[in-house]
């Protein structure tokens, strides 16, 4: 089991917190269908070239929509005044070789914002990686408080977190961190992304549901299979807790298939 120890912690706590946050505007979701807060990360592995991406919220089968990816193409994740459609057409547009950025500013200007009363494009949170490692996101100004995201920035990394109804930027600047100092696989770092937004507050609302995508032309088992994971932990009071026990077990499955 991987675990980033207390001094990573110590130095959280004693390093001032900062995020890129945007200016936002209370939404009443009382009346929606379910919340939608969620704290993600999408990244890329430049030794491996698996890309993925993790995600946890407190609300049922979170995974359901949230994460895309494409093994060669890139990775999306769509959040907070979700539209689904966000995802399958960030594949389509990263296949054509569009930038990460380009994607982004394409899709939510083009996005005809059909429901602007209750569910407003400018409360959509979208975050992209591409084939290569570069990240871009966007978090409208109506993306409910706290929201914000943030990018990786040690040298050789690459990934993007990004959450909505967090406890603070503090969330979002703990997944980076937990992330660029976890060693190991990309689904470990991942998880310590997801751990260390949960250590610094998360979703303000709690905890029910995770899940990750990692994906790699022919990198998972069997025959033809781009999916080297896809992990949903639906509904659980510590979702992810469950998700580390799923990535350990798949981390153990694979060491058999290597030694061969």
């Amino acid at each position: 089991m991987r675990f980033v120890g207390a001094a990573l912690l110590a130095t959280l706590a004693a390093t001032r917190l900062t995020a890129q946050s945007h200016p936002t505007v209370r939404v009443d979701t009382s009346d929606r269908p379910w919340p939608t807060g969620t704290f993600s990360i999408l990244a890329y592995d430049p030794e491996t070239g698996e890309i993925g991406g993790a995600v946890q919220s407190r609300v049922f089968s979170v995974g359901n929509g949230v994460l895309w990816a494409e093994a060669g193409v890139g990775a999306a994740a769509t959040q907070a005044i979700v539209d689904v459609s966000y995802g399958p057409q960030a594949l389509e547009l990263l296949r054509t070789g569009m930038s990460a950025e380009r994607v982004v500013k394409t899709i939510w200007e083009r996005d005809p914002d059909p429901r602007p009363q209750d569910w407003s494009k400018e409360g959509r949170q979208f975050a992209v990686v591409d084939a290569k490692g570069n990240v871009f996101a966007y978090t409208g100004p109506k993306a409910t408080e706290w929201a914000g995201n943030k990018s990786c920035s040690a040298p050789n990394m690459h990934c993007t977190a990004q959450g909505n109804i967090l406890a603070g930027a503090g969330v979002v600047d703990s997944m980076v961190a937990f992330f660029e100092r976890t060693p190991g696989h990309l689904s470990f770092r991942l998880l310590a992304a997801l751990e260390g937004g949960q250590l610094a507050g998360g979703d303000k609302r709690g905890m029910q549901s995770a899940a990750m995508l990692i994906v790699k032309k022919d990198g998972g088992v069997w025959l033809h299979n781009d999916t080297v994971l896809r992990l949903q932990v639906d509904d659980n009071p510590e979702p992810i807790k469950e998700l580390r026990r799923l990535v350990e077990k798949a981390a153990a499955q694979r060491r058999p298939q290597r030694d061969r």
